[in-house]
């Protein structure tokens, strides 16, 4: 099993980026070196290093990883290549590393141990950057900001960040919803990496159908998932399941969002319009623009598995020879983003693009989307538990994720449906947006999920963009809006930012339902503790169309 894995990993680690030209660099590698963490334990590092003289100096990469230092998602291969001394670690608890895996936990302590200890290495370079997307970008976003506060002269001098994000209790509790296939899915594969079942780890990292996982994906309590899935419980799973409030010391000490403004170097972002850390990584851009640096950003029409691919390591690549090595500038602007159903690249000075007004599109009772007020009145459905609203489309860890025909989903009863007039002129949204729901339900806790959909003239109604949250919950009782007198309350539900150019002679769609499972874990209606709760309750739900105080959606439409 060992030699197929290291097969595997030759294979995938030799193959060229697409758009991608090999560096001219032949490069040495030296395996399994012991870098010790402050308490003894001794982590797995691999050291590539570029044969011949590399002038001007680039700096050493760190890399740290969970999913091996063989990856192909590490790049280093190709960063050698390019001149670039490479170090990749394998995290604590990972592929040889000693210690337990405690997902997010160890991060902030082991990469400062491993950040100082690069720099006392006879091979570094005098400068050094991180690079890697998805979780290999939370391990940067765990010591860049705290390191540039408490020892700068050991903190990273750059970082390119992909498809990332520096909470990942944000995504797992998603405004109060549990995120339960990309929880449960990433839990089951890196369970198969950690008993090397590399074969079946391959396949789950490929979304290969997995009967196992699809079957537990509708066990109730959501507590019996993971054996479910694994045979086994999950530790960290658990601990996911039953820490519902992000207020938690859980969470809170594994979250690094507030030293985000804390970094000061040079930072290359590049994330993709259906990526499940998309608002995340932009309102981080926001973060750094806001306090006067903002970083390189990229974000084109890409899902997580797809990533941006060749283009992100090529723009990482040139970001970092301009920085370091005085190469010139590849880019006309800082911000260079994709215009879906325009299929359009836009160089742009900021995001989101100057020139965006929000402007409310009303839910009336007749299913008319509008700019003006609606008249009254109300939309009912009815959100059954034991036969849940499924998922369509929607960002996700699937290779496939992104745009949908959700005409047929649009049929169902438990979906409720909005849709504009033809639109005589083009509109470009450009931004993060939010529906304001007014919302009664029945059940004690519920559920509301949002969509925003491109209704093309032959009647097709595609997804751009979507939303949910909870109220009622353990982990929402201190953002719950209060009702009014009539037992409605306003649901702010924000939706994933986008960039999207909604045709003249299309309608602007938008749905309304209660849950989009498994993407996110059926709503029991109880509000018993998510980990443990089985009963199941239908619940009535109703939108209000009232005049003073409509149901509808920011849109920012961007003006030019």
């Amino acid at each position: 099993m060992t030699g197929i894995r290291r097969l595997l990993s030759r294979r995938l680690q030799s193959r060229q980026l697409p758009g991608v030209t090999p560096g001219p660099y032949d490069f040495t590698l030296r395996r399994g070196m012991r870098v010790p963490m402050n308490d003894g334990v001794e982590l797995i590092t691999d050291l590539y290093t570029p044969v011949g003289g590399v002038s001007p100096p680039l700096p050493t990469v760190v890399i740290r990883s969970p999913y091996g230092r063989g990856s192909v998602i590490t790049r280093a291969p190709a960063l050698a290549r390019e001149g670039f001394t490479v170090v990749v670690q394998s995290c604590r608890g990972t592929w040889g590393s000693a210690g337990k895996f405690a997902p997010q936990l160890d991060e902030q302590r082991d990469g400062m141990a491993t950040h100082r200890w690069v720099r006392r290495q006879s091979w570094f370079t005098g400068a050094v950057a991180t690079f890697g997307p998805s979780y290999l970008g939370y391990t940067q976003w765990a010591v860049a900001g705290r390191m540039r506060r408490e020892d700068p002269d050991s903190a990273p001098d750059a970082l390119c960040l992909i498809n990332t994000m520096p909470d990942f209790g944000a995504i797992t509790w998603d405004n109060g919803a549990f995120s339960l296939s990309n929880a449960l899915g990433w839990s089951r594969m890196m369970d198969l990496m950690d008993r090397r079942r590399a074969l079946a780890a391959i396949r789950a990292v490929l979304r290969l159908p997995d009967r196992k996982l699809a079957k537990a994906f509708d066990v109730l309590p959501l507590g019996a998932g993971d054996t479910a899935a694994a045979g086994q419980p999950i530790d960290w799973y658990q601990d996911w399941l039953t820490h519902e409030k992000l207020t938690d010391d859980y969470w809170t000490r594994q979250s690094h969002t507030a030293s985000v403004p804390d970094v000061t170097a040079p930072v290359y972002m590049s994330t993709g319009w259906y990526d499940i850390f998309l608002p995340w990584q932009l309102r981080n851009y926001a973060q750094l623009a806001a306090a006067g640096r903002p970083p390189r950003l990229t974000v084109g029409p890409w899902n997580h598995i797809t990533g941006g691919g060749g283009p992100a390591f090529a723009e990482s690549v040139a970001f970092l020879k301009e920085h370091f090595a005085g190469a010139p500038g590849s880019r006309v602007a800082p911000v260079r983003a994709y215009l879906t159903a325009a299929r359009q690249w836009h160089d742009l000075p900021a995001w989101p693009p100057p020139g965006t007004t929000v402007r409310p599109w009303h839910l009336h009772a007749s299913g008319l989307l509008g700019t003006a007020l609606p008249d009254g009145g109300s939309t009912r459905y009815t959100y059954d538990p034991d036969s849940p609203t499924p998922a369509v489309g929607g960002p996700s860890l699937h290779p496939q994720a992104g745009p949908t025909d959700s005409t047929a989903h649009e049929r169902r009863d438990d979906v409720t449906v909005f849709r504009s007039t033809p639109l005589e002129d083009a509109v470009v949204v450009a931004g993060e947006l939010v529906a304001r729901i007014r919302f009664r339900s029945s059940a004690r806790s519920a559920d509301v999920f949002v969509r925003l959909c491109d209704v093309h003239p032959d009647g097709r109604s595609t997804t751009v963009c979507d939303g949910i949250r909870r109220i009622g919950s353990t982990g929402t009782a201190t953002t719950d809006p209060r009702p009014d007198e009539d037992g409605f309350a306003e649901v702010d539900v924000p939706l994933w930012p986008t960039f999207h150019r909604f045709a003249a002679g299309h309608r602007i769609g938008v749905q309304v339902s209660s849950g989009a499972h498994p993407r996110y874990a059926r709503n029991p209606g109880t509000g018993d503790p998510a980990v443990t709760a089985t009963a199941t309750v239908r619940a009535e739900q109703e939108i209000s169309h009232d005049t003073a105080r409509p149901s509808r959606i920011d849109l920012p439409v961007w003006g030019a």
